[in-house]
């Protein structure tokens, strides 16, 4: 209530009556302090009140930071992340390793792929919905954990003690061949060296050999602008606008592919989804603009403002909505907002970001495939036949009697599919296994591999290389 008693008068302020409104507040606070029935703390008045409520009314994207979160601000934009090194798949009330990272703090005290984390800090995991497991999980990544394992051929449960270190983390983090010459590299977010990491990955894949490369920006947040324009013009001719700025408060400013850049030719089709926005949106939408690249998914999240973050007194911060981005053709991909916020500005983008050129669905979830990742069991499965000695390499591949052996694994657990079900989910079934066995066997990037493989959008993207 307070709050927004606070917030109310610095909401009326404009360039004509700001002294007096200010005047009033002070006033008002004073007030406040002295009569309120109980006391109330200035920093929480103003921190949580009247400066997030001023924000709010601009819109979503302009937040003010306390010192906390302005310091928390700081660390995500480096490119590490704190953990154990672990890749886990999660499951009602489940965890189960799929990937203990060479050198990192789960790998150096023991935890090995396979192995299913049945306790945390005390806290019994198959005691958890899915949200408070989540939750826990987070936590550990900030502080020391220990964790009781369950690992196949031990009677007894193991203990861990581990302790949270700072862990690289690449912002391109898969780059393969789908077949000779076709190139796939996905890029999570733009951090300071995405781009110089994206020129490697094409340059490890077969640089200006390639004949077609898939770049898949689905899920992609954003991040620095700089590191994605660098990025859009590995595949843009020099000086052709990559986007533009208008605000308010500045001019005109245009960023072009610099005069001494030496592009790639091939093909290229940019993957995007719902969750691909801000500066991953920009990289999609010049290189659709300018016809360089065939873009796939579904509409993109529609995030086209300027963030500008300005420090201020007291360790705090704040990050303000300063302009908007336009794409090469003078579009905006920024959706409206509701309730009147950037209403001054007429020409917005439409409803649903960017629009793909061609829109490609996941593939589909049958109950038979629903039933088989809900549970876990292909990922059991695989951790025990993988402590049976099951030998796998590079070239390894699911086999027609080990299929068979699932069933009876399936079949003794009292899942019975029939023959209908699993003769049209045999082949998918096939090569989720495949993924399983790979991720605790040769580590999760090649099972990742497994799983892109088989995606739908993917797979257009690869004919529309391959046939452009």
């Amino acid at each position: 209530m307070i709050h927004a008693f606070l917030a109310f008068f610095l909401f009326q302020a404009n360039a004509n009556d700001l002294k007096d409104t200010i005047r009033t507040f002070t006033q008002a606070w004073a007030l406040v302090e002295q009569n309120a029935a109980t006391a109330t703390d200035a920093n929480s008045a103003i921190y949580e009140g009247a400066l997030p409520s001023l924000l709010r009314t601009l819109d979503p994207h302009s937040v003010f930071f306390s010192p906390a979160q302005f310091e928390q601000l700081k660390e995500m934009q480096k490119s590490t992340s704190k953990g154990f090194g672990t890749i886990v798949s999660v499951l009602p009330g489940r965890v189960i390793v799929l990937q203990a990272m060479e050198g990192a703090p789960g790998a150096r005290a023991g935890i090995a792929a396979g192995d299913e984390i049945i306790a945390i800090n005390n806290y019994r995991l198959d005691m958890l919905n899915m949200e408070q497991l989540i939750g826990l999980l987070g936590e550990t990544r900030r502080q020391q954990a220990q964790l009781w394992v369950r690992r196949a051929g031990s009677a007894r449960p193991l203990q861990f003690t581990l302790t949270p270190e700072e862990l690289a983390s690449p912002s391109v983090d898969r780059a393969f061949l789908l077949k000779p010459g076709f190139g796939f590299v996905r890029i999570t977010s733009f951090e300071g060296e995405t781009g110089k990491q994206v020129k490697t990955a094409i340059e490890k894949l077969g640089g200006t050999s390639l004949q077609g490369l898939v770049l898949d920006l689905r899920n992609n947040p954003g991040g620095l602008l700089p590191s994605a324009m660098e990025t859009a013009a590995l595949f843009l001719n020099p000086g052709q606008m990559i986007v533009s700025v208008r605000g308010r408060a500045r001019q005109l400013e245009e960023t072009r592919v610099p005069n001494d850049t030496s592009p790639y030719r091939f093909p290229v089709a940019v993957l995007i989804n719902e969750k691909t926005a801000s500066a991953s949106e920009i990289v999609a939408a010049a290189l659709q603009d300018h016809k360089r690249g065939v873009i796939l998914g579904a509409a993109s999240f529609g995030k086209g403002l300027v963030q500008s973050v300005y420090p201020l007194s007291e360790g705090t911060g704040m990050a303000l909505t300063t302009a908007f981005y336009f794409t090469p053709n003078g579009r905006s991909v920024q959706r409206p907002l509701k309730d009147g916020q950037l209403s001054h500005y007429t020409n917005l983008g439409t409803d649903a970001g960017l629009r793909p050129d061609r829109e490609v669905y996941p593939e589909t979830m049958t109950r038979l495939r629903a039933y088989l990742d809900s549970t876990g069991i292909l990922t059991n499965y695989a951790t025990e036949r993988l402590a049976k000695s099951l030998k796998v390499d590079a070239t390894f591949d699911i086999s027609n009697q080990l299929l068979d052996e699932l069933q009876l694994f399936l079949s003794e657990r009292n899942v019975r599919p029939s023959l209908a079900e699993w003769s049209a989910d045999r082949e998918w079934i096939r090569s989720r296994l495949l993924q399983e066995i790979l991720n605790q066997a040769l580590g999760v990037e090649k099972g990742d591999e497994v799983e892109l493989r088989r995606d739908p959008a993917v797979l257009q993207a690869l004919t529309a290389v391959t046939q452009p």
